[in-house]
């Protein structure tokens, strides 16, 4: 049986903690702790184990993030396959808030962040053609009619630095680049799940038009942070149907074998016979399998 992990994003951590009973895990990893306590317990008849991105009381920034910690926590936890989840600013008109989007594509912009396990004592290449698990987005994609919202099948997620949200000028060219969403989270997450061997599939969650498309000139600062959140709550609902709709299907019908697992068997470019016995030992959760006996 697969171990799905859940990684939840603005709102989604809180609605999902309350449906679902089981074990809190504190859990240190040679990239430190991870942004909280992990949750394993069963939803819709699978084993999951699910992770606050931005921890308890929403305290971590997406740049402060310990994404590493998060991905090999869950990775220790025998997780094989992500679903995530984040909210976003749409740059699509018919993108509208409150809908859903199956990523498949994204460009990273961002530059604080660490974005690989493999910084230090050996080189390795994952491919990244398709950033998001191709096996994951197709059951999505299937289950996506029992969802009481419009469900965008791809679109591309432009994952920017922040913690500030664009200038006009910067979502004019996100949009010119072939962006639809805009976001915060999804990177280095989403390479260090590959580097990890775990397919890692992407949920938007919409909650505004960003700010290319100009705000209704009617409605006061309050009032439009009241309609925003209110998105985000319904979004919210809307991620945690699809999610549950998702751990049905695989509940009842086993994921197949997928390249994602694969992902390191052409990539260390090393001599696995000089890779460090201390750098053997960090990383054993991710490499035992690929390197030589001792």
């Amino acid at each position: 049986m697969h171990r799905v992990g859940i990684i939840g994003g603005s709102g989604l951590g809180d609605a999902l903690a309350a449906q679902v009973d089981g074990q809190w895990h504190e859990i240190d990893t040679p990239f430190g702790p991870p942004s909280g306590r992990i949750l394993t317990a069963t939803w819709e008849s699978v084993p999951i184990a699910f992770v606050s991105r931005h921890g308890p009381g929403h305290l971590l920034n997406p740049s402060t993030v310990p994404y590493r910690a998060n991905i090999h926590a869950l990775k220790s936890l025998g997780v094989t396959h992500i679903l995530a989840s984040g909210a976003t600013g749409s740059l699509r008109e018919e993108i509208e808030p409150r809908h859903l989007v199956i990523c498949d594509q994204v460009i990273d912009r961002t530059f604080r962040r660490a974005s690989t396990f493999f910084d230090d004592g050996l080189v390795a290449h994952v491919e990244f053609a398709e950033p998001f698990c191709p096996t994951l987005r197709a059951v999505l994609n299937e289950v996506a009619a029992e969802v009481s919202t419009r469900v965008h099948p791809a679109g591309t997620y432009v994952c920017m630095e922040g913690p500030q949200f664009s200038t006009i000028a910067e979502a004019e060219m996100h949009r010119a680049w072939g962006g639809d969403l805009i976001g915060m989270t999804c990177m280095p997450e989403a390479k260090l799940a590959r580097e990890a061997e775990i397919c890692y599939a992407l949920v938007a969650l919409p909650t505004d038009y960003d700010c290319w498309r100009p705000h209704d000139p009617s409605k006061s600062k309050q009032a439009l942070l009241a309609e925003i959140i209110g998105n985000l709550e319904a979004v919210t609902r809307h991620g945690i149907e699809l999610l549950r709709a998702a751990l049905r299907r695989f509940a009842t019908a086993p994921l197949p074998a997928c390249t994602c697992q694969q992902a390191l068997e052409m990539a260390i470019w090393s001599d696995k016979n000089r890779i460090a016995p201390v750098v053997r030992h960090r990383l054993a959760l991710l490499l035992d399998r690929h390197l030589p006996a001792d």
